[in-house]
């Protein structure tokens, strides 16, 4: 999925969201925190889910997570 999501992100946008939570889905945290970071920079409208999508619940106490909830007015 990720090597599909990389070629498509060649001839049009990929949402970081989707990125991430793809590496979330494979347990690759870190690698999803950086992702997710990157929506936040670009703004990507799927962050707005980021404080309700249980698929998140791994890395809510992850610091870089909090930080990242804290960034975006959610917490």
């Amino acid at each position: 999925m990720l090597e599909e999501l990389s070629k498509l992100s060649t001839r049009r946008y990929v949402p970081p969201y989707h990125i991430a939570m793809v590496h979330n889905g494979l347990g690759e945290g870190e690698q999803a925190l950086t992702w997710l970071e990157r929506g936040f920079e670009q703004r990507d409208a799927k962050m707005v889910f980021l404080k309700v999508e249980p698929k998140w619940n791994n890395l809510r106490n992850e610091p870089r997570f909090i930080e990242l909830m804290r960034r975006m007015n959610f917490e």
